[in-house]
């Protein structure tokens, strides 16, 4: 099967891969006030050191081709991807806010579900986001089939085994055109 037919995965960063904190995990304290010390590392945003490297691990053992779908764009690339030990990925170049997206946001889709539709081309691709709802896998299943997973990641923990556990068998499942689970 030529690279081609992987499916896609379409990475966000903020909740995701950064999360927002939690019981156990990290301070339910707000961001402002967590004590931080700067590495090299992270550079100077203290929201990098919430970066679990093994993600990077993870991500790259899953059978698809990683793609951000963030609005860190290409810094994805120069602040995530190092810190995760990642190759440079492809990045969603967002197109300009319009009307039709207007018409998206306040019909409920987020503003991020036609263009990754639109980026797919047809191809399988799960979406991982912490801001996905009921409305933007309906509509994606309404003009996608069973060829897309929307999985939404709880923004206080981020991804955690489990989700990559759901997205290694649902990516499995969509490269030999079997079913998902």
């Amino acid at each position: 099967m030529g690279i081609s037919a992987r499916p896609l995965l379409f990475l966000d960063v903020d909740g995701p891969l950064i999360p927002f904190g939690g019981p156990g995990r990290y301070s339910d304290e707000p961001v402002a006030a967590l004590r931080w010390e700067p590495s090299p590392a992270v550079g100077s945003n203290p929201l990098l050191a919430r970066i679990d490297p093994a993600h990077g691990t993870g991500l790259a053992a899953l059978p698809c081709d990683l793609v951000w779908a963030t609005t860190w764009m290409d810094d994805a690339n120069a602040c995530i991807a190092p810190l995760l030990g990642l190759p440079e990925l492809p990045v969603v170049d967002w197109p300009e806010p319009s009307e039709q997206e207007e018409r998206d946001v306040r019909a409920g889709l987020h503003w991020k579900t036609r263009p990754l539709l639109d980026r797919a081309g047809g191809r399988a691709f799960a979406w991982v986001d912490d801001e996905i709802t009921d409305r933007d896998r309906a509509w994606v299943a309404a003009r996608h089939g069973e060829r897309a997973l929307l999985h939404r990641v709880d923004p206080r923990t981020g991804l955690t085994g489990a989700d990559f556990a759901l997205l290694d068998g649902w990516l499995r499942g969509a490269r030999t055109g079997g079913p998902a689970p």
